[in-house]
């Protein structure tokens, strides 16, 4: 199976406001997305990160992912900001990994 992951406020969060580098991982979640990889499937993150603003937080993003340990096949930007996203394959974050603790 292909799982598309979003990485703000689904493997990561924030205390304050949304700033990428002040990210902090969920590991609980990071390793949930990262045994899906060790049983065999494809890990794409894809994030909206840049979208609104044109910037590019690739470098940024990479640097994260590696930091925290996450496993993927690709990571791809470019994601369109969205209030609901509505699909008949989705799955809620908090659906997908429960009730999420931060930290």
């Amino acid at each position: 199976m292909i799982y598309y992951v979003d990485i703000d406020e689904t493997i990561c969060f924030y205390e304050g406001e949304r700033y990428y580098p002040d990210a902090m991982p969920l590991m609980d979640n990071i390793n949930k997305i990262n045994e899906l990889y060790d049983a065999g499937h494809t890990v794409v993150y894809w994030t909206a990160r840049g979208a609104v603003t044109g910037l590019s937080w690739r470098e940024l993003t990479v640097d994260q992912l590696e930091e925290w340990g996450a496993k993927y096949h690709e990571v791809k930007l470019g994601k369109p900001a969205y209030d609901v996203f509505i699909d008949d394959k989705a799955i809620n974050s908090e659906d997908f990994f429960g009730e999420t603790i931060k930290g």
